[in-house]
């Protein structure tokens, strides 16, 4: 029986970024860190979705933290807004 190894999210992500952002081919990169081709094939797909399917829990790509400051600045900026409205409100009915 053959035991599968185990290579950390670090690895992985390091290995999917020679082959997009380096250039390098699948074969030479597969060579020089001594994995198969079809498993850098499919870490490399993992990092192209944004939904990875390789993933470490707790770890978080650049990409879905990006998209989380985004989602939470427009919902900051949405409660900062209703806040000086009521505050107009308040102040308008407390006038009469």
């Amino acid at each position: 029986m053959k035991k599968q190894k185990c290579y950390t999210y670090e690895f992985k992500s390091e290995a999917a970024k020679l082959v997009l952002e380096k250039g390098q081919s699948y074969c030479a990169t597969s060579r020089q860190l001594g994995i198969s081709e079809g498993t850098l094939a499919g870490w490399v797909k993992a990092a192209k979705s944004v939904t990875k399917k390789v993933s470490v829990p707790g770890a978080c790509s650049e990409a879905d933290l990006l998209v989380e400051v985004t989602r939470l600045s427009k919902e900051l900026s949405e409660i900062r807004m209703e806040r000086e409205i009521l505050k107009k409100v308040t102040a308008y009915f407390a006038k009469e």
